[in-house]
């Protein structure tokens, strides 16, 4: 595609002011030079190429040289050369300070929308309008996965941008939304690309060193987006009090766990009936319930659950014994094994023992 052509009038007096240089030796004034630098931003702004502007520059320069040299044979080539230095350095200094406020306005644009949008905030159909100029189409739906490593990370920090650099590298051209917030990788892809999110997803975990990245469900249209964040959100927060480590979570493989705690008295009716008594156990009902989570995370065979827990099957044994008698309840007994289990869920998700229900 070819370059824009330059308009003239940003070159200003820069013809007669060379000449007058090139006859009187003399260097640029401070009004000349504050003259060039708003050329510079008046050419950032208009969208023109720097590149291209030195060249225009250089071109008039070689073409109005003889002429100067003709008019005052003594004037120095060294005067020449300094008055174009002051010049183009000027003119750069112009373009470079328009090129970086446009960059921050673009940054401040880019995080407010990009708060509106995972926050919910602004009106819907005006929030679908501003995301065309990042390349996302609300309308369609879309998926967000969140990854959070061992430290904060902002935007210009090295991880980030690797993920990015990575994503960018594979992805070219895709309608992908690479940011941080509140200190962690989001990533926002159409629906229709989910390999975009799996990739994300490795990336994000190696260079986090072994961070965790939660993708929530596709949703369509501006509200689905911050609905799919909070998804990947919930999930990392899950994870958390699950104590589940997996490197990669997918809020749809969990949606049995809020169904559990959708009834918060009730769920925890049920933790106080059935695991309170374990309270009476030496040392208290922690190492009893983390042996039950185990061993229902085991699928209840007892030497993989004793391997996990560093124990002997004999010991294990004596743990769940102990357990049926506290609580009526023998873990064993498939009659008796999902309270038991749902009773473990939930005295996870709602903290407990460590906070009274």
């Amino acid at each position: 595609m070819p370059e824009p052509e330059i308009p003239q009038a940003l070159l200003g007096d820069y013809v007669p002011i060379l000449r007058e240089v090139a006859a009187a030796g003399r260097r640029l004034t401070r009004d000349e030079l504050e003259t060039f630098r708003a050329l510079g931003r008046e050419a950032a702004d208009a969208g023109h190429q720097l590149r291209a502007l030195v060249r225009l520059y250089l071109s008039e320069t070689r073409a109005c040289w003889p002429q100067a040299a003709v008019a005052d044979p003594a004037a120095t080539a060294d005067s020449v050369l300094a008055a174009v230095e002051q010049t183009v350095d000027a003119f750069a200094e112009g373009f470079e300070r328009a090129q970086r406020l446009t960059v921050r306005r673009e940054e401040a644009a880019r995080r407010e929308f990009i708060d509106d949008l995972l926050y919910g905030r602004s009106d819907l159909g005006r929030l679908a309008e501003r995301a065309t100029r990042f390349g996302l189409r609300l309308s369609r739906a879309h998926a967000v996965a969140v990854a959070a490593g061992p430290e904060a990370y902002s935007e210009t920090d090295a991880v980030p941008r690797s993920v990015e650099a990575a994503l960018l590298s594979r992805f070219s051209g895709r309608k992908i939304l690479l940011t941080t917030k509140d200190g962690r990788l989001v990533c926002i892809a159409p629906a229709s690309q989910p390999d975009v999110l799996t990739y994300f997803a490795k990336q994000s975990h190696a260079a986090t060193e072994g961070g965790q990245v939660a993708i929530g469900r596709a949703h369509k249209g501006p509200g689905g987006v911050v609905h799919s964040y909070d998804e990947a959100l919930d999930a990392l927060d899950l994870a958390r009090r699950m104590g589940i480590d997996d490197p990669v979570l997918r809020s749809a493989d969990l949606m049995v766990y809020p169904v559990l705690t959708r009834d918060r008295q009730a769920m925890a009716d049920l933790v106080r009936s059935e695991l309170g008594p374990l309270r009476e156990a030496r040392g208290g009902a922690e190492p009893l319930l983390n042996t039950l989570a185990v061993y229902f995370d085991a699928g209840c065979v007892a030497a993989e659950t004793a391997r996990r827990l560093a124990l002997s099957v004999r010991a294990l044994t004596y743990r769940l014994e102990r357990v049926h008698q506290l609580t009526g309840s023998d873990p064993a007994d498939p009659m008796h094994r999902y309270t038991l289990q749902t009773a473990v869920i939930g005295a996870r998700l709602l903290d407990w023992p460590a906070k009274e229900l």
